[in-house]
């Protein structure tokens, strides 16, 4: 299967706290579904998504959209059609895709409306320059 195409159609996001309001411990859950699958052409589907970022008690944000996949798309609307899911691979491709497009865009709407970011940011340590230690001028070769 391959991905031809990815747009979003819309982003909902709400705050619950206050602004400045701490909150401990914040628990932070992402999940990603299928709405549906539909057939568009011979060998292209379209799959209608949606992506969640939600803050336990603190708010949430939702990113909704379209992406376009080729290949033998056949058998995975059947699959879909049948219990609602696509066979392991497919499924892999699909949510990593929405997954690895829709964080970007969490972050600057968490940023907006003063989320924290939607997954865990480096901590950058420099640590100090060691003293350089006396050596005993001695070559071993």
């Amino acid at each position: 299967m391959n991905i031809r195409s990815f747009e979003t159609n819309g982003i909902e996001a709400k705050r619950f706290s206050k602004s400045g309001e701490r909150v401990a411990n914040i628990r932070i859950d992402q999940n990603s579904n299928i709405i549906q699958i539909v057939k568009s052409t011979n060998d292209v589907a379209s799959i209608d998504f949606r992506f969640t970022a939600n803050y336990v008690g603190l708010g949430y944000i939702k990113i909704e959209g379209q992406m376009t996949v080729s290949g033998d798309v056949d058998s995975m609307i059947a699959d879909w059609s049948k219990d609602g899911n696509m066979n392991p691979d497919d499924a892999n491709i699909v949510h990593n895709t929405i997954v690895s497009n829709c964080l970007p865009t969490a972050l600057l709407v968490a940023r907006d409306v003063k989320l924290p970011p939607p997954f865990p940011l480096p901590r950058i340590n420099i640590q100090k320059k060691g003293e350089p230690r006396p050596s005993s001028n001695v070559e071993v070769a």
